[in-house]
């Protein structure tokens, strides 16, 4: 299951290293560039701990994780700074649930790829990362024993990126060699959390230099973390680094914007129509000055008759709102950084507005 760390996608997913953070949107415009879908993505930092979340559990995770597993994987997350323990527990749900499958491997022996254990770690790999010893762990380290287990895989991810929020695409590949495994994983982390209610109030929207009013940022007691749009956002960004192919709907092969958006849509159980007017007109539209939440749908284009691009919010960075989108030919899929204030200028063309799918 684990082998030597993928670097070839590791570099992929690395462009997906943007930092999404709470804090107010400026509406700064876009971020420059030429051609109609704007600039590039630039920045570093973190980059998918807001979507997936990293608060108390949810409803989900506490009916879907047992009670002494769900403790293990937030204790053994909270020995790496930055790594959310959502996304720990994702990885012991689909590699054995949570330690319940009688698959071979999982308790004794080895599956046919040769991974042992609940965290599905091959020999090798789980002698890299079985020490310290954790307490409650046994001694020497036992790939089957559930607490050296997960604390061995959250020094994996802490290493592979996951160590601040580094890049946590990447450290999830490393574990699975799979994009498909990655976006599973971070979809899945998205439904353990619930969202942070902690902080201020947050604001509605910007000062930036252009005319009418700006969204607002995702206020910290927005109820979004481990809904369907934190799930498509996920999803969606774990496709970082896929080609842009006009009509493209497939992962790992190629999409087009609104190929990219309806399939994390599809993923998060909401169907959309396939192109990028026909989504902006399914709605629900959020008018200026509401707050965004990740996953909300974004569209560019001439005006409302005239919708020619699409992509998912995700949050902010630095002052800058953050989206993933697949933006044109010759480019892949990327996070890059755009206005909201309806009519300001992105590339050769304009934020027309938003929607809510998941509303």
């Amino acid at each position: 299951m684990i082998g030597a760390i993928g670097l070839v996608m590791t570099a992929v997913l690395m462009a997906a290293a943007i930092g999404v953070v709470s804090a107010s949107v400026a509406g700064t415009g876009g971020s420059g560039g030429s051609g109609g879908e704007g600039g590039g993505a630039g920045g570093s930092g973190g980059v998918v701990g807001d979507v997936v979340g990293d608060g108390a559990p949810s409803a989900t995770a506490t009916s879907e994780i047992p009670a002494a597993m769900l403790s293990l994987y937030r204790d053994a997350a909270a020995t790496c700074q930055g790594l959310p323990w959502t996304v720990l527990a994702a990885i012991g749900t689909v590699e054995s649930g949570n330690g319940t499958s009688n698959l071979p491997g999982v308790h004794s022996g080895a599956n046919a790829a040769g991974a042992e254990g609940p965290m599905q770690f091959e020999p090798g790999t789980f002698a890299a990362y079985d020490e310290p010893v954790p307490s409650g762990g046994v001694s020497p380290p036992d790939p089957y024993d559930p607490v050296d287990a997960v604390y061995a895989a959250a020094r994996m991810l802490c290493a592979d990126g996951g160590n601040g929020d580094v890049n946590l695409p990447a450290a999830v590949f490393a574990y699975n060699h799979d994009s498909r495994y990655v976006a599973k994983v971070l979809a899945l982390a998205a439904t353990y959390s619930q969202p942070d209610r902690a902080g201020g109030s947050g604001g509605s929207g910007g000062t930036g230099g252009q005319d009418g009013q700006d969204f607002g940022q995702p206020t910290p007691t927005a109820d979004n973390t481990g809904s369907e749009g934190a799930i498509a956002a996920a999803w969606a960004l774990a496709q970082v680094g896929t080609p842009y192919i006009w009509g493209g709907e497939k992962p790992g092969v190629g999409f087009d914007c609104s190929g990219l958006t309806q399939a994390a849509y599809k993923l998060a159980g909401i169907t959309l129509p396939r192109v990028a007017q026909d989504q902006f007109d399914a709605g629900p539209r959020l008018g200026p000055g509401s707050v965004l939440q990740p996953g909300d749908l974004v569209f560019f284009g001439g005006g409302t008759g005239n919708v020619s691009h699409v992509g998912l919010y995700l949050g902010v960075q630095d002052g800058r709102t953050m989206m993933v989108d697949a933006p044109h030919t010759g480019a892949d899929v990327r996070v890059e950084a755009f206005p909201t204030t309806p009519g300001a200028a992105f590339g050769s063309e304009i934020f027309v507005g938003a929607t809510r799918p998941a509303a």
